[in-house]
């Protein structure tokens, strides 16, 4: 049996073992009698003893702080039904305690559910948490994807960079235009040349014949 399955139920006295929750309530077996019964949650409020908090004169302490200050303590146990012997008791077990909003009532529920859990040889700690065997498994998840994408990247850049090459050894071929473009304009000034030519030839013909 573990101390996070303990519940305190509301209206009901002692502690309980959490077997199954639903929706409407839970199967609880008691600690003292070992039945086993169904609860409504509609008449009856579950508290898990690992969520209870006790208040101090300073930050308030989980009840398993309390417990196991009980637990270390040599001072026998109060009698449950004297105040002033509950309140003596835990001025030395525990005297970090607010009693003005710690009362007897709650002293007395604290004496009884460890001499309960005491007697059902339960081991009074926390859950411990679930992060570190998360935290381990990370790392390895993250580490898997990184191994060689880094090859592939590379090829396709070299792939890229070996194209623009092919295409600068075909540019030559666009030069052989400007060569034929350039023809042309020589016939031009030739054909201008042969104009002007007989252009000036009647002019001299005209200059003979006045003479």
């Amino acid at each position: 049996m573990e101390y996070n399955k303990i519940i305190a139920v509301t209206g009901m006295p002692g502690l309980y073992e959490l077997l199954s929750s639903k929706s409407d309530g839970a199967i609880v077996r008691s600690l003292d009698d070992k039945s086993t019964r169904f609860v409504a949650s509609r008449s009856h409020n579950f508290s898990h003893l690992e969520s209870i908090e006790v208040y101090t004169v300073r930050d308030n302490v989980n009840l398993v702080d309390v417990l196991k200050a009980m637990e270390a303590s040599s001072e026998k146990l109060p009698d449950e039904k004297d105040n002033a012997s509950l309140k003596a008791y835990f001025t030395k077990v525990y005297p970090d305690l607010d009693f003005s909003r710690v009362y007897s009532s709650d002293l007395k529920k604290m004496v009884k559910w460890f001499a309960v859990l005491k007697s059902n040889n339960i081991e009074i700690k926390l859950t411990e948490p679930e992060e570190e065997a998360t935290e381990e498994a990370a790392p390895a998840e993250v580490a898997a994807p990184e191994e060689k994408p880094a090859p592939a990247k590379k090829a396709t850049k070299a792939a890229k960079e070996s194209q623009p090459v092919k295409e600068k050894k075909e540019e030559p071929a666009e030069e052989k235009p400007k060569a034929k473009k350039a023809a042309p304009k020589k016939k031009a000034e030739a054909v201008a040349k042969e104009k002007g030519e007989e252009e000036e030839k009647p002019k001299k013909t005209a200059a003979k014949k006045k003479k």
